[in-house]
């Protein structure tokens, strides 16, 4: 079975989305259950979940922009 996992199971707090694979906790429970069509559909929307997990608010940059350093 296709699977987009990557062995990196690290669920992001706020957009409750694995950092590996991108994929929601009810998706990664459902995967075995889902029709091959269903799990296509979800993989071709992975990629663009990516940039959910890039959005950062705070660290080294946040603080430099908010001192204008950014």
């Amino acid at each position: 079975m296709e699977s987009p996992c990557v062995q990196i199971c690290v669920i992001h707090p706020e957009a409750r989305i694995c950092a590996g694979c991108l994929r929601t906790l009810e998706e990664i429970a459902a995967w075995s259950r889902m029709s091959p069509e269903d799990r296509r559909r979800i993989m071709a929307d992975l990629p663009s979940r990516a940039a959910l997990l890039r959005q950062r608010r705070g660290g080294r940059a946040a603080r430099q922009a908010a001192r204008g350093e950014g």
